[in-house]
């Protein structure tokens, strides 16, 4: 009998338990030790407590409460707060006496977050000058949390991830181009910056748009028909297999060359697994952007656009990454700005850099964006160019333009402004100039002339002020120019700040 007793006298205290951890005060991943809150605007902070629950959240100097709903979620909003390098704690608490939920080493500043494929993923310890990098890397003040979760079929209320401080030790897992951006606004600004980074290696645009948004989009209607036809036809078996046998044929040719001393060659790629890290359309949305929502930040960098390069893709890329800016902005609930790095001269055989650049460039019609031309810092055999550190100062100097509205910074290189014809020469105008156009290195080059035959030749070009003069002696009536219209052009227009000048052309031809 007693035996029974304790049994079911451990059962209620199981129980018991049981209920307090479920009524316990739950935050997201997000909201952890180390964070940068956002300065000079309301502050969001959620999490999960049992339904009807009062919570209240304290954190300088402020006290609010908010009432968990029937979900058990609850919101409350901190008023805008300055900067602040003071170390301080955020402490989250019920009124039923759990275990209050404290936050450590808070600080307020800048919020910026980062996103987009590999050259976003990119770490630090992979850019050039790493043993300077991280020998300068003490700064405290900048913190980075990185996005760990994978992608989901549905849009995810929480993710996995944790704040590093930067230190010579972590900043060699920092995104490296967000790293080089956040101290371009440190070091001009001298507060708090936060950085969050969710990016994968190798992922397409319509993987970090909702889904919802792309179906309701006309301009996607053939591009979801080209992938739902290319789905059908994929064999996940026979993928399968194929990996399987290039993977055996691999370790033996591995092997040999090991034992030879000559170079291992790259080992194939999985196909499945390839999928699975994409994810569906929009499924890294759903694992890696939705669980941060609404969570402050001043603005979004965004660097990807090589998974969409094929010519079957790039022609839709002018349509979907206006609609990631405009989702992600419709879903935080603010105009947010948002600037991306243009993708940089490459030898890219069987793809359309130049199309995905002109899409770059055609979605700054969206207003409150940037773009960070990289034409000039490439590697024509690398994909991820090592030169982070200066797609992070011009990233950098943009923000610092038109975000922070500093003076004396130029916000971009050279961009088109429209073109006439004179006579035999096509006038081309710019805008962002900065000081006036120059050629970097000597004479112009990089630029291209076409008639009514549509037949391009390279073009002589002058500067005139804001303008550029091309011409051609055999083309006597030209109807059309381009600018460093190929995947590794040589090119060297730039304005006077050293900042080069977008690829363009003035035609529309396919």
């Amino acid at each position: 009998m007693k035996a029974v007793f304790r049994a079911v006298a451990l059962v209620a205290v199981t129980f018991a338990l049981t209920l307090s951890a479920v009524a316990e005060v739950k935050l997201p991943a997000i909201f952890s030790d180390h964070i940068v809150l956002q300065r000079d605007t309301a502050v969001p902070v959620w999490g999960w407590a049992k339904p009807g629950e009062q919570v209240t959240v304290e954190f300088a100097g402020q006290k609010k409460t908010a009432t968990a709903a029937a979900d058990g979620k609850w919101l409350v909003k901190l008023d805008p707060m300055p900067a602040s390098a003071e170390p301080r704690t955020m402490t989250v608490a019920d009124s039923i006496q759990n275990p209050k939920s404290q936050i450590q080493n808070v600080l307020v500043g800048e919020v910026w977050l980062g996103s987009g494929q590999s050259n976003m993923a990119m770490t630090a310890n992979r850019a050039k000058d790493f043993e300077q990098e991280q020998a300068a890397a003490n700064q405290p003040l900048i913190r980075m949390f990185a996005v760990t979760s994978g992608p989901a079929d549905k849009a995810q209320d929480d993710c996995k991830g944790a704040w590093a401080v930067c230190s010579s030790e972590s900043v060699g897992s920092f995104s490296a181009t967000a790293f080089f951006v956040g101290r371009e606004i440190h070091k001009a600004l001298r507060v708090p910056v936060g950085l969050i980074n969710s990016s994968v290696g190798g992922t397409p645009i319509e993987s970090w748009i909702s889904p919802e948004a792309q179906q309701a989009s006309p301009e996607l209607k053939a591009f979801f028909e080209e992938q739902k036809a290319a789905d059908a036809k994929f064999d996940a078996a026979a993928a399968k297999a194929n990996y399987e046998k290039s993977l055996a044929r691999w370790k033996e040719t591995a092997a040999r060359a090991k034992a030879e001393g000559k170079p291992i060659p790259q080992r194939p790629r999985d196909p499945l697994e390839i999928r699975a890290r994409k994810g569906n359309v929009g499924g890294l949305f759903n694992g890696k952007i939705a669980p941060l929502i609404p969570f402050a930040i001043r603005g979004a960098l965004w660097y990807q656009g090589e998974a969409n390069s094929s010519p079957a893709k790039a022609v839709f890329y002018q349509h979907q990454l206006p609609l990631l800016v405009r989702d992600w902005r419709a879903r935080w609930g603010y105009e947010f700005p948002v600037a991306w790095a243009q993708l940089p001269n490459y030898n890219a055989p069987g793809r359309d850099w130049p199309l995905t650049r002109e899409a770059m460039l055609k979605s700054l019609k969206v207003p409150n964006t940037g773009m960070a031309i990289t034409i000039d810092i490439g590697d024509p055999k690398d994909i991820h160019p090592k030169n982070k550190q200066e797609v992070g100062r011009r990233l950098g100097l943009w923000a610092l333009a038109t975000v922070y509205g500093q003076k004396g910074v130029a916000a971009s290189g050279p961009l088109p402004a429209g073109h006439q014809i004179r006579g035999s020469e096509v006038v081309l105008s710019f805008k962002h100039t900065d000081g006036g156009l120059v050629a970097k290195g000597g004479e112009l080059k990089g630029f291209a002339i076409a008639a009514e035959d549509r037949k391009w030749l390279p073009a002589q070009a002058r500067v005139e002020g804001d303008k550029v003069v091309v011409s051609h002696p055999d083309v006597k009536k030209p109807v059309a120019a381009r600018y460093a219209w190929t995947d590794n052009p040589e090119c060297n227009l730039a304005n006077g700040a050293g900042l080069p000048a977008s690829p363009f052309r003035t035609d529309d031809w396919n």
